[in-house]
């Protein structure tokens, strides 16, 4: 054999040729044939002077075509696969029929351009025309997908089908898929090439499949053609059998074959080969280098990624819907055996270099198998991966939780995009991307918050500090009263012990009333994680009103509230709602106050909008807005007080977009700010007909 240089030489030097001169083919057994890329013979050595009668002077110079009309059938597949080896035929000088197995070549410059094509050819005439068939199977074998099966393992379910052909019983495998199954599962892969691998294998590479069933491996809808194949030739050793079968994925029109093996491993060596016209047209040159740029951006990219062949899973998704099954989510709970299945069957092909640091693996290998390890943290995510294959979706994301193979559970934000035909069924991507820094900062910036929010209630206290005095002493003061009131009672002789009762009930109900203020002011400052649960936003507004009641009154503030009735509850806090509404009550005092305004008015509202959502809206009738600083009133620091900090629409509007809501500050054209914000109401609660379980109020405008 001669060997080829790597790279393809440039014109005046000849490929063969030794540092003396001398040229190495022409001492070559084997035919060498040089052709450029337009097809003119360029080199022809002494063997092939010898093998076809042509002198090398008659030939070189001669288009190729001339000499050798039947290679049109495989110049595609020359082209595309830089090779090709099977049996061709010729004709001598002398007009004979020449039969040559050759080893054909095509070798391309750096930019990938076809340079030269170079033909190496043995006599292979004196066969017989079954051996010459095998003999092309076999040099052509190393083109296509090739597998050599061992069907000993098997011998039982073939011998008793040979035993029903003896017996003159027409048998189609078609209708017998036990026989399939048996005789598949029962074959074993002595050997694998890589064509095989790539279009067959579920997992990594060759020592994963050999040793293996090929059931295993082998697609659903040709396992039947290959039983078929498999029984014919073990009833023949000689037999060769070709067949036509189905086969999703890059090969148009497949063809399968089979024959015994001339040296075989084993009694019942059976070589299978697939051939077909590849989907993508492109050279195996273009298809490496498009396969390799592929596999760097891969590798490059800045997450974590998985590429997982899924098509066992469709097989039995292919499976359940043919047997009417449609609500997968019920079927898997109910078969929780399946989903186990599948994190055993379904495979990691390949992964990236993030994907290797994420889990704390040594190297991609150790993610290149079942994949189980992805769920270990949450099993639950299984069910959930496979529900959205089934029902067809494009992409599936979930916030959840992996298991590094260091014990470290992470959070990460899972990502399945499924392939959708005619893509490649065997390539599901799944993304994995580390958000536990991010959830910390997220955590961090709740507690910032819930501090700010805090200190802006604290401020606020201070604020209304008269008006919480006041508050607490009408009901102490009522308690001192009623408490004198009844010593006197009791130092009269002629005691009324019905007075006296009432005097105390006076007392218990007015320390009780005290004791609520006091409890309310020590919810508003004290320091605690937000309780969202449903709550009246009706009731919130009143408890508000509490507190700022006596600052309204003692600036003369006529203030009017009118309450939606049957408005529906709200998710919320209790207290940070009660900050966002006594804030604003608070701004429309102090700024009518300012204002000079005979009648001060503040009006307070609570509705559903056109949305569905709960609306609390608060107008007065002092100076407004300035419209230089209504794009700025809920930023952070900003004040048009003297001695304002900027905080307490800021903390509003936080509180408020915590909420889901919004909330949103603007001049009525009357004169006067007018403040709004909204929050959602529960789809269970949205529905008017739900409206009747909600206590309907509705109460007089307060002045």
């Amino acid at each position: 054999m001669v060997s080829l240089p790597d790279q393809a030489t440039t014109d005046g030097e000849h490929p063969f040729a030794s540092p003396s001169g001398l040229q190495l083919s022409d001492f070559a057994s084997e035919s060498v044939i040089v052709r450029n890329a337009q097809g003119i013979i360029r080199y022809w050595n002494a063997a092939s002077e010898a093998l076809y009668g042509w002198p090398a002077m008659a030939m070189i110079g001669r288009s190729y075509d001339a000499f050798c009309e039947d290679h049109a059938g495989h110049i595609a597949t020359l082209l595309r696969e830089g090779r090709w080896e099977g049996v061709v035929h010729r004709r001598s000088l002398a007009g004979a029929r020449v039969t040559v197995a050759v080893r054909q070549i095509a070798r391309r410059d750096s930019n990938g351009a076809v340079f030269d094509l170079v033909e190496f050819g043995r006599n292979a005439g004196g066969l017989a025309e079954a051996e010459t068939l095998r003999l092309d199977a076999e040099l052509q074998a190393g083109l296509t997908a090739c597998w050599e099966l061992d069907t000993s393992p098997a011998r039982r379910v073939l011998d008793a089908i040979a035993e029903l052909r003896r017996r003159g019983t027409s048998i189609d495998l078609d209708q017998h898929p036990e026989w399939v199954e048996e005789l598949l599962s029962a074959t074993r892969i002595l050997a694998v090439n890589d064509r095989a691998v790539r279009m067959f294998g579920m997992h990594a590479g060759h020592e994963q499949m050999i040793g293996h069933r090929v059931g295993a491996f082998w697609p659903a809808e040709s396992r039947a053609v290959l039983a078929t194949l498999l029984e014919s030739v073990a009833s023949d050793r000689s037999r060769l059998e070709t067949r036509k079968m189905v086969l999703s994925g890059s090969v148009r029109d497949p063809v399968i074959r089979a024959w015994h093996a001339a040296e075989p491993k084993s009694l019942g060596s059976v070589f299978v080969t697939i051939n077909g016209a590849p989907s993508d047209d492109r050279s195996s040159w273009e298809l490496q280098a498009s396969e390799e740029r592929y596999r760097k951006l891969i590798q490059y990219l800045p997450t974590a990624l998985w590429q997982v062949d899924s098509r066992r899973a469709d097989e039995v998704f292919d499976q359940l819907k043919a047997n009417g099954v449609r609500d997968i989510a019920t079927y898997l709970e109910e078969n929780p055996e399946l989903v186990e299945h599948a994190k055993d069957v379904v495979h990691v092909t390949e992964v990236n270099r993030d994907a290797v640091s994420l889990f704390r693996a040594n190297n991609g290998a150790d993610l290149v198998q079942p994949v189980r390890y992805l769920f270990a943290a949450a099993p639950g995510l299984a069910n959930r991966v496979m529900v959205a294959h089934f029902e067809r979706r494009r992409n599936f994301i979930e916030q959840t939780k992996i298991l590094a193979f260091d014990g470290t559970v992470i959070d990460v934000l899972f990502t399945v995009t499924y392939p959708v035909p005619p893509e490649q069924l065997d390539t599901t991507f799944i993304t994995i991307q580390d958000i536990s820094e991010r959830l910390n900062t997220e955590r961090q910036l709740r507690k910032l918050q819930a501090d700010f929010t805090h200190a802006g209630r604290i401020a606020t206290l201070g604020e209304l500090a008269t008006s919480i005095a006041h508050e607490i002493n009408q009901p102490l003061t009522a308690i001192v009263t009623n408490g004198e009131t009844s010593l006197r009672w009791l130092a009269r002789a002629d005691q009324n012990i019905e007075k006296v009762t009432q005097l105390t009930s006076r007392i218990v109900s007015n320390a009780r009333r005290a004791a609520e203020i006091i409890q309310r002011i020590r919810d508003m400052a004290m320091k605690q994680e937000p309780q969202k649960r449903l709550i009246d936003l009706n009731e919130v507004v009143e408890e508000a009103l509490l507190f700022s009641r006596h600052d309204i009154e003692s600036r003369s503030i006529a203030l009017s509230a009118t309450f939606g009735s049957g408005l529906p509850p709200v998710m919320g806090d209790r207290i940070q709602l009660q900050q966002v509404i006594i804030n604003l009550l608070v701004n429309s005092a102090q700024a009518i106050a300012q204002s000079g305004q005979p009648i001060p008015r503040i009006e307070i509202q609570t509705s559903i909008d056109d949305d569905a959502s709960a609306v609390f809206s608060i107008s007065d009738n002092g100076p407004g807005i300035a419209a230089a600083n209504l794009d700025r009133i809920f930023d952070r620091f900003f004040s048009t007080k003297d001695s304002g900090i900027g905080i307490g629409l800021a903390i509003c509007q936080s509180i408020i977009a915590a909420h889901g809501g919004s909330i949103s500050g603007s001049n009525r054209s009357s004169g006067g700010a007018y403040f709004r914000f909204t929050l959602p109401v529960p789809e269970e609660h949205g529905d008017p007909s739900n409206v009747a379980s909600i206590i309907q109020r509705s109460h007089p405008p307060i002045q």
